[in-house]
């Protein structure tokens, strides 16, 4: 039976629209290791093994995903009879103070539910939450539990990405997500991703490259490929998406940015994901039979 739901969260440069393309790509294994998960769609995506591990340096986050995991009823209560407005999202993210973890997981979920593209850098997360796209707080609850399964027996750990990889058993899969080598960063994340990150980053996976299956994906540019020039594979991918916008600020810069018209803007602006998937095995033997994802939002 196929376990495929959709991430609890919104996540700037998440792989959401991606997850088919993602998915063709998974070779079979019984070890399954994200070590920037963010919005983690690929693990919900796919079907869980006897081994999973979620990691993101992100503490909130990863605060938020263990109380889903280990106390689903105490957040589907504090969250009961919640509202989506402006007032309530400038009360979360301006005015409440949390005191303990579960408050710190409250208040991320509902910004994270609330806000344009799911940005959780307090200085760009806007109000972004649409009647028509958005899911309503009164299915929050159902959506909670329904993670909360799933994430049961996973390891869930906040650590720098080298301490994960240095302590994979061999035989992982590996999916390796992590921030754009050329992107500014700073705008969408709470924590940067330097130069010497990335070099930190290709060192690691060339010297474990024998220990494990990995799929990387990143932003197309120059220096990527030649620093992944010795994998066995760089293929280039590109897929559809729409983000739909209700924040007043984000629509007004769009405009005048001349990313999109004014109508464009208010119907929902459709982009196309350009990236390149780098793996250290052969897809034509090993990957996995891709299925259809009829998931939404």
């Amino acid at each position: 039976m196929s376990q495929a739901i959709n991430s609890p969260l919104r996540y700037a440069g998440g792989k959401f629209y991606a997850r088919k393309l993602i998915l063709e790509y998974i070779t079979p294994h019984s070890i399954y290791v994200e070590p920037f998960a963010g919005g983690a769609s690929i693990f919900f995506a796919k079907d869980k093994v006897s081994q999973n591990w979620l990691n993101d340096i992100d503490k909130e986050v990863i605060n938020t995903y263990i109380y889903i995991r280990d106390y689903p009823n105490q957040l589907v209560d504090a969250l009961h009879g919640e509202i989506a407005t402006k007032e309530r999202h400038n009360f979360y993210k301006n005015q409440f103070f949390p005191r303990n973890d579960l408050e710190r997981a409250i208040r991320w979920y509902y910004l994270n539910r609330t806000s344009y593209s799911g940005i959780m850098n307090m200085k760009n997360c806007y109000w972004g939450y649409g009647e028509k796209y958005s899911m309503r707080p009164e299915n929050w609850g159902r959506n909670i539990l329904r993670t909360s399964e799933k994430l049961q027996s996973v390891k869930i750990t906040s650590n720098d990405f080298e301490k994960v990889i240095n302590n994979i058993d061999d035989g992982a899969f590996l999916f390796i997500d992590p921030p754009y080598f050329s992107a500014d960063q700073d705008k969408f994340y709470s924590h940067s991703f330097c130069k010497d990150d990335h070099l930190r980053l290709q060192k690691l996976l060339f010297e474990h490259q024998h220990r494990f299956n990995f799929l990387l994906t990143y932003d197309n540019c120059p220096e990527i490929r030649e620093m992944y020039c010795w994998a066995y594979s760089i293929d280039e991918k590109e897929w559809n998406y729409t983000i739909n916008r209700t924040d007043d600020q984000k629509l007004t810069q769009e405009i005048k940015d001349g990313v999109a018209s004014k109508e464009t803007a208010k119907k929902g602006s459709r982009y196309m994901g350009k990236e390149i998937f780098i793996v250290n095995y052969s897809l034509g033997i090993t990957s996995q039979v891709s299925r259809q994802l009829t998931l939404t939002l």
